[in-house]
């Protein structure tokens, strides 16, 4: 899927769409890609001089490549797809800009609407970051 095809499952648009590719694969995970061009802006400040994609960000990128595999449920209109928890975080490596991210991730539990999966990030093969994380796919409310 391209970023347009994406935009058509994730809520998320610029600047917190990161994702520039993704792949739903045949044993049910998804692989997800973004490459950092260096003009984002959660990297204005992070750090001067020698910018590094911040962890979060990178478990921003993590959760947004998982949602492919629930395109069908996020296909939804008003639907959103939100963290409820992270564990077993590691940072093992910088992201920099010109790096490649690949993401991949499987579910390690469901029972729609919670989901706990685990990714991991590699740059050129070398593993940056893994974890597991859980999100609930829930309505969008209308505020009263």
């Amino acid at each position: 899927m391209n970023r347009e095809e994406i935009k058509k499952i994730l809520p998320h648009r610029e600047p917190m769409l990161l994702l520039d590719e993704a792949v739903l694969n045949e044993d049910g995970s998804a692989t997800g890609f973004y490459t950092v061009r260096g003009d984002e802006f959660f990297l204005q400040g992070h750090f001067p001089g020698k910018p590094v994609v911040p962890g979060v960000i990178q478990c921003e990128i993590m959760a947004q490549s998982a949602c492919m595999m629930f395109a069908d449920k996020m296909s939804e209109s008003d639907v959103l797809p939100v963290y409820t928890g992270l564990d077993k975080v590691r940072f093992r490596g910088m992201v920099v800009p010109g790096d490649t991210i690949r993401v991949d991730t499987r579910i390690l539990k469901a029972g729609h609407p919670l989901y706990v999966l685990h990714g991991e990030l590699t740059v050129n093969g070398k593993k940056c970051m893994s974890g597991d994380f859980s999100f609930a796919i829930i309505k969008n409310k209308e505020e009263e």
